[in-house]
């Protein structure tokens, strides 16, 4: 048994049964016994891999959209190009040196991430090389200025709780302790009334989640688009409208079971976009795309056609298959959507319109 098996164990036993948040903020943020404060859970030799890790031109087009997006509302100088949740710093250093031939973007840009983690802070200073990156805790320390933002599997690591529905109201879902093993158990009645409404469209048994963290979050970022011009871009996994239990694990880049081994596993739920699109007023939002199709409108086929034609052998046929994984609807394609916010009074960023 784990150390931080134990530590929550002893936890429930003293205090009772915790919320399926609690558990997951625990397994991943405990500063000593947390995943992420244990290891580097990114690439190939981690437990899961992001799509800036798989190909650079994820990173390019992206970076692209945004700079574009910043010419179309004028380009206000300065800004912010901030990124939550950088990982290694592949996507920033990608979106950085694609956006390099865009007159006067590098010039008004100044470059925040949000981290919390001081050993990826060190990865991301080594891999981006640059002396005039700011770092934060929270979304809510950027300074204020027109934000720009990319968000790319940041949101679906922010801890979810559970409710399950019971005949017109609701039990919250909960991690116990049976027989000296973790399970899952169903609390009291509860009336959530941000949960109110989801009585119309579900069913007794029924299970829904809610993101609090994401959604105040995504009130952050909505609030400062609104009042200072810029946009959000917005990649997870997930659906529009939270239904069913998505809560899961992967451990050496394989599924596992999300109560087997606390902190020795990455722990994600599906984002509920409707929910971060709501948070986000008064900023606007496109409706989420897929982002296989984003990235064909932002011209992807052409960017791995240009990249194949150096390319021979197992280089050129890697890189084909990162293009698969990216954009194929049996891959990432479909799975994986986007978000857009933009100003009520601007357009959407480039491929994200109806």
């Amino acid at each position: 048994m784990s150390a931080l098996r134990r530590h929550i164990a002893a936890r429930i036993a003293a205090t009772g049964p915790m919320t399926v948040a609690d558990y997951m903020a625990t397994c991943l943020m405990h500063p000593e016994m947390g995943y992420y404060a244990t290891r580097d859970p990114f690439g190939a030799q981690g437990d899961f891999t992001t799509a800036p890790e798989i190909s650079q031109m994820f990173g390019e087009l992206i970076g692209l959209c945004l700079a574009q997006t910043w010419l179309d509302q004028g380009q206000p100088a300065p800004f912010l190009l901030a990124e939550p949740g950088p990982g290694r710093g592949t996507l920033m250093a990608d979106i950085l040196r694609a956006t390099k031939g865009v007159p006067g973007f590098h010039a008004a840009a100044h470059v925040h991430l949000v981290e919390t983690s001081s050993a990826l802070r060190a990865v991301q200073a080594r891999t981006l090389g640059r002396d005039d990156v700011t770092w934060h805790d929270t979304v809510g320390d950027l300074p204020d200025a027109p934000l720009y933002l990319i968000a790319n599997e940041f949101f679906d690591a922010l801890p979810i709780r559970q409710f399950q529905r019971d005949g017109d109201g609701w039990r919250e879902r909960l991690v116990a302790l049976r027989e000296g093993a973790l399970t899952f158990a169903l609390g009291a009645p509860v009336a959530p009334p941000d949960l109110a409404h989801r009585v119309a469209d579900t069913k007794p048994g029924d299970i829904v989640e809610t993101c609090a963290p994401g959604c105040a979050i995504a009130a952050e970022i909505g609030g400062r688009i609104a009042a200072h011009g810029g946009a959000a871009l917005i990649v997870d996994y997930g659906g529009w409208r939270s239904l069913g239990d998505t809560l899961q694990a992967v451990r050496q880049q394989a599924p596992a079971d999300p109560l087997e081994s606390p902190g020795e596993a990455d722990l994600t739920a599906h984002v509920d976009f409707e929910a971060l699109a709501q948070a986000a007023a008064p900023a606007a939002h496109a409706p989420p795309i897929a982002q296989g199709a984003l990235l064909a409108r932002l011209g992807i086929a052409a960017r791995a056609e240009a990249l194949a034609r150096n390319l021979d052998g197992a280089a050129r046929e890697s890189h084909l298959a990162a293009f698969r994984r990216l954009t194929d609807p049996a891959e990432m394609g479909t799975l994986f959507k986007v978000l857009a916010l933009h100003p009520s009074a601007a357009a959407p960023p480039p491929g994200t319109d109806p």
